[in-house]
């Protein structure tokens, strides 16, 4: 399988942790000084914001649930990361969390695709054919696949479910660009 030509009529749905940033061992990112971006990540998505019509980041945030964390201190999360990310010359559209817990079985939770479709009504111009979810967990892929996304699975191992697999975003634009 070889990547579409992708023109601005194409979507890139990105989960974050572990996608954008450093993913926190057993606990999550909840204030702006434990979000760390990836090496590379600013840069790839200035490259990856000429080629996409829409960047959207869809990403469960189940420490609010929890009580671990506000949506307030979720506010200044995305801040901290939409600065990081213009300073490379890259741009996020529109960002969309769930808050519920787990076991909520909530349709705005990954894998379900709500969120998606949130994102549908906000921009009804997105193809979800035309669209791209690139995430680091089974959900992720399970969301896109739901949504009939190519998918693509950040991890060091090849994951047979995932359209494609990359290392890290960077690498994603590597081949996306071949």
């Amino acid at each position: 399988m070889q990547y579409p030509d992708i023109t601005s009529e194409w979507t890139l749905f990105l989960d974050r942790d572990g996608v954008i940033n450093k993913k926190l061992d057993g606990t999550y990112v909840m204030n702006p000084k434990q979000f760390e971006i990836l090496p590379g990540v600013s840069e790839a998505i200035g490259m990856l914001s000429t080629m996409f019509g829409r960047i959207i980041v869809v990403t469960n945030q189940q420490g609010i649930g929890k009580g671990l964390m506000t949506h307030e201190d979720i506010a200044e999360i995305h801040d901290k990361m939409i600065d990081a990310i213009a300073w490379s010359g890259g741009r996020i559209d529109e960002i969309y969390y769930c808050p519920d817990l787990a076991w909520e079985d909530s349709p705005n939770r990954k894998p379900n695709p709500g969120m998606g479709f949130i994102a549908k009504g906000d921009f009804p111009d997105i193809n979800f054919r035309k669209s791209i979810m690139v995430g680091d967990s089974v959900s992720d892929i399970e969301f896109g696949k739901a949504l009939k996304m190519i998918t693509v699975r950040i991890s060091h191992g090849r994951d047979p479910n995932a359209d494609f697999t990359h290392s890290s975003l960077a690498d994603f634009l590597l081949y996306l660009n071949k």
